[in-house]
């Protein structure tokens, strides 16, 4: 279970009465409700790009997947009914919902779902987790019936199944899902006015009509922190997940809201270029690492609302360990470790920052620690899309950038030497081999441990935060999660009043 901490704002209510006024009764018939986001979605097809955005937009509201993930972390089926695993964990029986169609009228079968995870997994795929699908061989048994053989142990591979990344789309439409959506979900896309909002309409041929409880959706994006709590305020948005934690105070006690305070598996890092000189010497890397005190950007970034971590895995994940002492606050070590690895101060860097208000706020904070090392920072401001493009897809064209990672299984990441941060291990890359192809799970957290380690001890990134992101909405909302495994609106449970 995640940590948590929910605080719902709430008054007394009047004494019931017998006659609703014409506002209260529009109020109760509320059929579109409005969701604030602060970052826009690179595209609408999560298997593209790694924009978790994406998720938030489409993740079982066009497109669905096998497996469901619920709030509470757990597991449901989706679009299969039941999955059987084998006793080795590597191969996993699926058995398929029947009666489903794509929004196009194409009908989801097996081979859907082969097409699915082999194009994925493919030579040309874009997908983040390319290299789960790569992995995965695909059998179709009948039309209602998939096997799918995993080359390695993932005790988790039912969780993953349930991610954005591993959708099920339909052949005919999947090379044009980023502006033209198609999936099996309960929703479709209506409109889409980029730069502004994104509107999801309930689709009328989904296989259960009830599912979804609310007629339409309406995704607005708003960056900025008092842009956020203007838009609340006004009415002119409903519902705000992720909101700036600094707006989160003027809520708190207003009976109009509800504010919820979820934990995640995210991870908020200072990302560093590992690929370029001279943050590739482990010294500089540490060196600042030395210079940051996590709980000042906590307090900078996320006015609070987070705990420091020492590497890429959060409190609470299996085979957790307390790794923040590996690179404790230290600013004269911080300067000494610059001048053993023969770096002249003041050093020169440039630290590349996405919208987000966590990224900005904290960017200030880290380039005033890093000053006190000797290095200067000059900070570059750039639009979402920007970032994914030329930071997180650019070959290295960065030096530092501050950036949250919520996939709750990422490690891996670190074993791809073409990943945007540069970092190389062979040490690691065969530590993570052995945790994938481990099944016990004592064996499995030890291991994990150890690669939690070894990246603390590389200093592989600035490891700064684990966040606790703040939800926002009128009271009258409901069927809001309350934590946050992955990214997602599931749209179908939430309704007015």
């Amino acid at each position: 279970m995640l940590n948590r901490r929910t605080v719902l704002a709430s008054s007394a209510l009047a004494a019931a009465t017998t006659t609703l006024s014409p506002l209260a009764l529009a109020q109760a018939r509320k059929s579109n409700l409005v969701i604030g986001m602060t970052l826009e979605p690179t595209g609408l097809d999560p298997t593209a790009s790694a924009a978790a955005s994406i998720g938030e937009v489409t993740l079982y509201s066009i497109y669905e997947t096998l497996t469901k993930i619920n709030g509470d972390g757990s597991v449901t089926p989706l679009l299969a009914e039941s999955w059987e695993v084998s006793p080795d964990l590597k191969t996993y029986t699926f058995r398929l919902r029947r009666g489903v169609k794509f929004q196009n009228g194409e009908p989801f079968n097996a081979s859907t779902v082969k097409y699915s995870f082999e194009r994925a997994g493919g030579e040309k795929s874009t997908n983040k987790d390319k290299r789960t699908y790569a992995n995965i061989g695909v059998q179709v048994i009948d039309d209602y019936t998939v096997v799918l053989l995993n080359k390695e142990i993932d005790p988790d591979l039912p969780f993953v199944l349930g991610q954005a990344t591993a959708v099920i789309v339909e052949p005919k439409s999947a090379d044009t899902n980023a502006t033209k959506p198609v999936g099996t979900g309960p929703y479709r896309l209506d409109s889409y006015n980029k730069g502004s909002q994104l509107v999801l309409a309930k689709w009328d041929g989904y296989r259960d009509p009830a599912a979804a409880k609310t007629q339409r959706f309406t995704f607005r994006f708003i960056s900025d922190p008092a842009a956020q709590a203007a838009s609340l305020l006004s009415g002119d948005v409903d519902i705000f997940p992720r909101a700036a934690t600094r707006i989160v105070a003027q809520f708190r006690n207003n009976p109009q809201f509800q504010v919820i305070l979820a934990g995640s598996r995210a991870k908020t890092i200072l990302a560093i270029n590992s690929a370029r000189k001279p943050l590739s010497d482990v010294r500089v890397r540490r060196a600042i690492l030395s210079a940051i005190d996590r709980r000042a950007v906590i307090a900078g970034a996320a006015d609070g609302f987070g705990a420091p971590i020492g590497s890429h895995y959060v409190p609470g994940a299996p085979g957790y360990v307390d790794t923040t002492g590996i690179n404790p606050f230290d600013i004269e070590k911080g300067k000494k470790l610059l001048a053993d690895a023969g770096v002249k101060t003041p050093l020169e860097l440039t630290m590349t920052l996405p919208p987000a208000p966590y990224a900005r706020q904290g960017g200030e904070v880290i380039v005033s620690q890093l000053a006190k090392i000797g290095i200067t920072v000059k900070v570059q401001n750039v639009e979402w899309a920007q970032w994914i493009a030329n930071t997180y897809g650019g070959g290295f064209n960065y030096d530092l950038s501050i950036v949250s990672h919520v996939e709750p299984f990422d490690l891996g990441n670190y074993a791809k030497p073409d990943y945007y941060w540069g970092y190389q291990s062979k040490e690691f890359s065969a530590l993570f081999d052995r945790i994938k192809s481990s099944g016990n799970a004592n064996e499995r957290n030890k291991l994990l441990g150890d690669a939690q380690r070894l990246l603390a001890q590389d200093a592989a990134n600035g490891f700064l935060y684990q966040p606790q992101f703040p939800t926002i909405a009128k009271r009258q909302v409901k069927g809001l999660w309350k934590e946050l495994p992955i990214f997602a609106n599931d749209l179908a449970g939430i309704s007015w009043g």
